[in-house]
């Protein structure tokens, strides 16, 4: 019996954040669509400022899952992050939760709120999430590049104009690696080739491996997070498209040379570590457990009576076809 129990709590720990990260979302949209219909007839920047907070609140509480109750250690290298800034973060992308990473360095900038991020297009359609997302500034694309750059470009410049902070997250990869897809594989090492562009790490036989995550889990007993980070001067980035594609090539080859270091290396006391000193950053619980006390108790007290449990049904029901049905039209 005691044996059940642990097997039973240690479940838990994997469905009860997925509960409550999904379960508040009904939550957070109505507090959401309610200062957008307040702010209406307000200048942008003052929804801006709210929808960021309203932001930051939400993704904090998702940090306090990641960060404090899985017990990992964030180890960082290189340039690491100090005061808030406009950034825009280029990262690789082999893992469902690379964009955790990043909130993980927004949060310690201050900056957790104005992350904003270059979605594939299928995620437009998420259950109320798919249309706020393009509401807080993500911007939906294509990955056969077929999307309206005149759009992207007028979305980008509307937030430039109004001042919006912004932590901009790309992952110019467009998606994770999957060996699994050989005819992608062959497309994709085909098209580099005709465009003499990066092809990434290579084995013998000319396949591309399977470079793992920078933020990968390192040990079940004693999980780590190893990012390494290299803050670039907008003034060194080239702005022209064929030296910018070239640039961009080269970081990526900057980056496998690091991953194959990291778990290949002939030194062992090279291996599983990036170059330089790491620092072991704690997360304070201050900065994510309020936010987790908020909104899973506005959940809960919502779903304490029979009209709030009704607003909270139909606000999945019509919210996600409303949802829907905007993304369609404007995303």
């Amino acid at each position: 019996m005691l044996l059940s129990l642990v097997l039973h709590m240690y479940s838990m720990c994997c469905v009860l954040p997925a509960a409550v990260l999904l379960g508040t979302a009904p939550t957070y949209v109505l507090a959401w669509g309610a200062w957008r219909l307040l702010s209406a007839f307000l200048p942008s920047r003052f929804y801006q400022a709210v929808d960021d907070r309203l932001y930051c609140i939400y993704q904090s509480m998702v940090l306090f899952f990641f960060e404090n109750c899985t017990g990992v250690q964030i180890l960082l290298y290189g340039d690491l992050p100090k005061n808030k800034e406009n950034i825009i973060y280029l990262a690789n992308h082999q893992s469902t939760v690379d964009w955790i990473v990043a909130d993980m360095l927004a949060i310690r900038q201050n900056a957790l709120g104005h992350v904003r991020y270059v979605l594939k297009d299928g995620l437009k359609w998420l259950p109320l999430y798919g249309c706020y997302f393009s509401q807080h500034g993500g911007i939906y694309v294509k990955r056969s590049a077929k999307f309206n750059e005149k759009e992207m470009r007028k979305k980008l410049q509307s937030y430039i104009n109004a001042g919006a902070p912004m932590y901009l997250v790309i992952f110019p990869e467009g998606t994770r690696y999957n060996p699994e897809l050989t005819k992608v594989i062959s497309a994709s090492q085909t098209f580099a080739a005709q465009e003499v562009a990066f092809e990434g790490t290579v084995d013998d036989k000319g396949q591309r491996k399977e470079a793992p995550s920078m933020a990968e889990f390192l040990c079940k007993e004693c999980p780590k997070i190893h990012i390494h980070i290299d803050r670039i001067d907008k003034k060194d980035v080239p702005e022209e498209q064929v030296y910018m594609k070239r640039w961009l090539h080269e970081r990526f080859e900057i980056k496998d040379k690091l991953l194959i270091e990291f778990y290949d290396s002939l030194d062992p006391e090279r291996r599983n570590k990036f170059p330089g000193e790491s620092v072991n950053s704690k997360l304070s619980l201050k900065k994510t457990l309020p936010s987790f006390l908020i909104l899973s108790g506005l959940t809960a007290g919502m779903l304490m009576t029979e009209a709030g449990r009704k607003l909270y049904v139909k606000t999945w029901i019509y919210g996600t076809l409303i949802g829907c049905l905007w993304v369609s039209i404007k995303a």
